[in-house]
């Protein structure tokens, strides 16, 4: 059943596994399958503890109102518009309106308004059984201090105070969202009261807002009155001030600006004309004396220049006159030659006219002479008017700085008593409009259904703590999982074959109900003693029930055992176990039998010489048997017990054969007559089945180890750990390089599907089931 088609020859893999994956999902699916009756139990207890909790809680009914933040309201009020408010600045006004709704103040109103200072509900609630058992002691402590007695009025008070705060801590005040609207909700167990208080808050909270507006605007108006007839008396006197000082210093004006600065004014641009025209007056003059300069030689071609600048009709006429006289003088000197007396002539002309435009030139550079020294003398005259102006106006200048700091005084108290009497007028309106900047968009009204514990809610709860509760507890179990459960493990951790399993024999009795085995039941059937079964019926399994999967799991061992040791047609295999109480007695008993029910000659030797319980089955008992024959005390073949029914040679323990002179086993072991007993089994049989005792407490095995071809290790399925028999093995080479397969004993075949991954073999157990008859 269950057994893997892997080549006996073919050496094993060195990792069955593959470790690329970080969360390997199959077994994480698999452990969920396996410990699914623990989590369902968990969930199934926190849902228990959930209907309770909702059973006993005291229901609480909310109650909710909402309040917009609205500037708008006033805007008919006001005289300006108020300006948008920032996301920053909405945020500020927004929690300062939180943290009014929640204050001991508007607490104290509630109170009063809605008259709840005795209310035993709000007062008094309900208290748990540890708040009760302080009370109680308060109050006895109060009673041995003896304090002095509380007034009617005090106790009143102290009542009102502790209604505030009750109404505080089950007050919720939140911003919905990013809006301006608040939500104020009240619990309370009455729905009634969980209304009213809603309702109140409400109500008191637009009564705080106009009376804060009203007293802020009485207290403005009063010190604006004040400041505005300290600030008219100061203008007053400011503007008087002012004109004192002006007609002291006789600082008069006309067209805003005093008379000596008009007149300096006036005189400025008088000289920036003057300098112009001494300038071109200038320019003039040193052109034409320039050309004079030069001389009469080039009169004529320097009054060319000189006409483009000034028209002078006398220069233009002789010029022309002079062109004429030229052009007949070359003609002349051209036709009868330069000595005609013609030519000379007309030579003489025009010398002569030479003369007289280079005397006009004269004429005119003397005018221009003129021209500019009468500018430059009017530009002096100017220069001259406005150093004695500027003089004058400096003293006026000096009297000026004092007259405008005073008129700045004077103009700001004027400016401020304007700002103060507009501030004063509005703080008088707002008076007479109190209209608050907040509304109710949504009245309190009487919860029909209870707002907490919420049953939706609490067992959802319960059942996701369950679920979490039982899911570390099943992780915790997996954690301590540190047995073999699967071929494939023998194969990944001991690195050797698998033969296959083998079930477990016989029925668990039934224990008394304790927690451990409700969290997990898997472990308390495995952990459960088994019913007790006779030793000779556990013997013959493989006879009794030979289709079986226990008979299946033999016949593999048989076939690894003929394939692994097939040069050998006389072998000696060791049957060994790491731990007592795995089952290799049962094991090597029916493997004895199953190769005896196949005709081979077969001899099963009890080695367990510290508990031989193959030898204490035997009827009668047996006066001598192995450490006899291995002493050479009686012959070995004496000693051997055949079993007329299986013919099943039996080599036994005879009860008191170890005696005191033996003070360890594996002396018997290592005596010379054991290594000649076995060769003479060799001989005589075709199979020698040795139970040798387990691994870990003796050394028995490992001293019996030179005389064996091969072992069959057995394990109990999901107990023995791997990394005992992973060390044992590697400490002891001999037995380890021998080992021929191993045998998983005591398997909950029910139990083996949830521990594989999805596509494994033991999933196919029930497919499997029809080839077997158990």
């Amino acid at each position: 059943m269950n057994q893997r088609s892997l080549p006996l020859t073919r050496p094993l893999p060195r990792n069955a596994e593959s470790s690329d994956s970080f969360i390997d999902l199959d077994r994480l699916l698999s452990a969920v399958q396996r410990r699914a009756k623990t989590i369902a139990i968990f969930t199934c207890v926190f849902i228990v503890g959930g209907i309770a909790y909702l059973g006993f809680a005291t229901p609480l009914y909310t109650s909710m109102t909402q309040i917009l933040i609205d500037d708008s309201m006033s805007r008919y009020a006001e005289d300006q518009e108020a300006s948008p408010q920032s996301g920053q600045q909405l945020d500020t006004r927004i929690a300062s309106t939180v943290e009014l709704l929640r204050s001991g103040k508007l607490a104290l109103r509630v109170v009063d308004q809605a008259d709840l200072s005795g209310e035993q509900t709000l007062i008094d609630p309900a208290r748990s059984p540890i708040a009760t058992v302080k009370s109680w002691l308060k109050a006895i402590a109060g009673v041995f201090s003896g304090g002095d007695p509380i007034s009617e009025e005090a106790a009143a008070n102290a009542r009102r105070h502790k209604a505030a705060a009750m109404l505080q801590q089950a007050l919720k005040v939140e911003r919905v969202g990013r809006s301006s609207v608040l939500s104020v909700a009240f619990t309370s167990p009455e729905p009634q009261l969980a209304a009213l208080i809603a309702r109140t808050y409400a109500d008191a909270y637009l009564s705080d807002q106009l009376s804060a507006n009203l007293e802020a605007s009485e207290r403005a108006s009063v010190w604006l009155q004040e400041r505005l007839d300290d600030l008219g008396k100061r203008s007053q006197a400011a503007a008087m001030e002012v004109e004192t000082y002006r007609r002291a210093n006789n600082l008069t004006s006309t067209r805003g600006e005093l008379m000596s600065e008009q007149q300096l004014t006036d005189l400025n641009s008088q000289l920036i004309v003057a300098q112009a025209d001494a300038a071109s007056a200038l320019a003039r003059y040193e052109q034409f004396k320039a050309i004079v300069e030069k001389g009469p030689e080039s009169a004529v071609q320097n009054s060319t220049i000189a006409s483009k600048d000034i028209d002078s009709s006398v220069i233009q006429d002789l010029r022309t006159r002079h062109s004429a006289v030229s052009k007949r003088e070359q003609d002349v000197t051209q036709n009868f030659g330069a000595d005609h007396p013609q030519a000379v002539a007309l030579r003489a002309e025009k010398e002569d006219l030479s003369r007289q435009i280079f005397r006009e030139l004269q004429q005119m550079t003397a005018t221009y002479r003129n021209e500019y020294e009468v500018a430059r003398s009017r530009e002096q005259s100017l220069r001259d008017s406005i150093d004695k102006v500027a003089g004058t106006n400096s003293d006026a200048n000096q009297a000026l700085v004092k007259l405008r700091e005073l008129e700045q005084k004077s103009t700001a108290l004027k400016a401020l008593y304007d700002s103060y009497l507009n501030r004063y007028e509005q703080a008088s309106q707002q008076r007479s409009f109190p209209i608050a900047k907040a509304r109710v968009i949504s009245e309190a009204g009487v919860p029909v259904s209870p707002s907490n514990p919420k049953k939706t809610m609490v067992l959802a709860l319960s059942a996701v703590l369950g679920l979490m509760a039982g899911g570390a507890f099943a992780f915790l179990l997996e954690m301590q999982e540190r047995g073999l459960r699967l071929e494939s493990d023998v194969r990944s951790l001991l690195r050797h074959r698998s033969i296959g399993y083998l079930p477990l024999i016989g029925k668990r009795p039934k224990k008394k109900f304790n927690l451990r085995d409700l969290l997990n039941p898997g472990d308390a059937d495995r952990d459960a003693p088994e019913e007790p079964l006779p030793l000779e019926r556990m013997t013959r399994i493989v006879r009794d029930a030979p289709q079986s999967t226990f008979a299946e799991t033999l016949r593999h061992a048989k076939l690894a055992c003929d394939v692994l040791l097939q040069r050998r047609p006389n072998r000696v295999i060791g049957i060994i176990s790491m731990a007592p109480g795995e089952g290799n007695t049962t094991f090597a008993a029916n493997f004895a039998l199953l190769l005896a029910s196949t005709g081979k000659r077969t001899l099963l030797v009890d080695a367990d010489l510290r508990n031989p319980c193959l030898s204490r089955m035997l009827k009668p008992v047996p006066k001598s048997g192995l450490v006899e024959a291995a002493l050479g005390e009686v012959p070995w073949a004496s000693t051997v017990k055949v079993d007329q029914q299986t013919k099943l040679a039996i080599l036994p323990i005879a009860p008191g054969s170890i005696d005191e002179q033996f003070h360890y086993t594996n002396e018997i072991f290592a005596a010379p007559g054991m290594a000649t007993l076995m060769e003479n089994a060799r001989k005589t049989f075709d199979y020698t089945v040795v139970d040798l005792a387990p691994l870990g407490p003796v050394v028995d095995a490992k001293a019996f180890a030179q005389h064996a071809d091969g072992f069959i290790l057995v394990l109990e399925w999901g107990k023995t750990p791997a990394r005992l028999v992973r060390e044992i093995l590697d400490a002891e080479i001999d037995i380890n390089s021998k080992i021929l397969g191993v045998v998983l004993n005591k398997t909950d075949m029910d139990e083996l599907p949830s521990y594989s991954d999805q596509g494994g073999s033991e999933k196919f157990r029930k497919h499997y089931a029809k080839y077997y008859v158990d």
